[in-house]
């Protein structure tokens, strides 16, 4: 099943060169109909086969799908509109950004995939760095499954310079615990979206992604 058009990318080739109220309000109904119903749509279908490897996920579309609209308060860049449609799926949606989920994002620059604790608390990163270094086999475990490194090749993240006096010994066995992001991200063709088996697609990354984030989840009860 093909979900996007064309007009998907080409919308918001056309937004970067007319990023302003003015433009899109004149476009706003080939927004609905291009883009966002669309993606609602698919994101939607996404959180039900999702929902299927995990009843945890009770979300709706409008729970993980990020607004276009930028946050420009503190930002140099006063463009008023993103250049991509985003969401991120779990039990939280995109009201908790600690809670490990599967990310995506479509626009005309990449198709990209991902996932993991990118904004994790400090409660949160210290207990997940506790849980890996007891569990440190079970860690190197999932983060070199084959689908994993196929899918995402590794975890990314910044990383602290230093760590409380206890974890200094784990770390030496994993240097990952020196992470205060734990993430996963991959990028494919912008027209990637085009494709008939884009569902099917998007779930081949989804369940090469279920290890960690179910190892991040459970790291952080």
């Amino acid at each position: 099943m093909q979900y996007f058009t064309e007009d998907f990318l080409d919308f918001f080739k056309e937004l970067a060169a007319n990023n302003n109220k003015e433009w899109f309000d004149e476009n706003r109904r080939r927004y609905k109909a291009s883009v966002k119903e669309p993606f609602d749509h698919f994101v939607g279908d996404l959180i039900l086969n999702i929902r299927k490897l995990d009843n945890r996920v009770l979300i709706e579309a409008k729970d993980a799908t990020f607004r276009i609209n930028r946050d420009i308060r503190f930002s140099p860049n006063k463009d008023p509109y993103k250049l991509d449609r985003s969401a991120v799926i779990s039990p939280a949606g995109r009201k908790d950004h600690s809670v490990p989920g599967f990310y995506l994002s479509f626009g005309p620059e990449h198709t990209m995939f991902g996932g993991g604790a990118y904004f994790m608390t400090p409660e949160k990163l210290a207990r997940t760095r506790f849980y890996i270094a007891s569990n440190p086999k079970d860690f190197q475990r999932i983060l070199n499954d084959p689908a994993f490194k196929k899918h995402f090749t590794e975890l990314k993240g910044e990383e602290n310079k230093r760590l409380p006096k206890e974890l200094q010994e784990a770390a030496v066995i994993e240097p990952l615990i020196y992470k205060k992001q734990m993430y996963y991200m991959t990028e494919l063709e912008p027209e990637t979206i085009l494709r008939d088996d884009l569902m099917d697609l998007s779930m081949s990354y989804y369940k090469a992604s279920q290890g960690v984030q179910n190892f991040l989840a459970d790291s952080m009860v």
